[in-house]
């Protein structure tokens, strides 16, 4: 299994100690794909996060590529969190290594370690809020606007 101390340098394990992560790694399912694989579905039930240790992936919705994640970057977590088919589908690009936290093993972390818990849920809703920023900014630039909702563009437009 990988080092806590890589895994500490990364945002979704941030502020645990070596200790906690290692509770939580044995509980992790290591998962590897090829250029090409399909890892989630967009439209289709996922009840797992997946941590990317080495790899790229990219994320696509309808035939579009929204963009790309690797090394350190997260996934599955929205469908985890809100309980919702995914919204995306996520395709390996390179070679893809990555680690995965089902329902079943967050519940686990929970009732084992509340603590470990509470960090890895803060660091999710970290990364979702920086996402969230990344995609407010595009929004309001207008590069993809038109993805959210065709009114918006049409004022925006009108308004320029």
């Amino acid at each position: 299994m990988i080092d806590a101390k890589i895994l500490q340098k990364y945002s979704l394990f941030g502020g645990l100690l070596e200790d906690q992560i290692n509770m939580i790694t044995p509980l992790m399912k290591h998962e590897q794909y090829v250029p090409g694989d399909v890892i989630i579905v967009e439209g289709t039930p996922n009840d797992k996060i997946l941590f990317i240790i080495d790899g790229r992936v990219s994320i696509i919705r309808g035939d579009t590529v929204i963009y790309d994640l690797d090394k350190g970057s997260t996934f599955g977590e929205m469908e985890v969190l809100d309980i919702m088919p995914c919204a995306a589908t996520i395709k390996a690009v390179t070679d893809v290594s990555t680690l995965s936290i089902s329902n079943t093993t967050l519940r686990e972390i929970y009732q084992n370690d509340i603590k470990s818990y509470a960090l890895l849920l803060m660091n999710l809703a970290r990364d979702i809020s920086r996402r969230l920023r990344v995609a407010n900014e595009i929004m309001i630039d207008g590069k993809i606007y038109h993805l959210y909702s065709s009114t918006l563009f049409t004022e925006r437009q009108d308004n320029e």
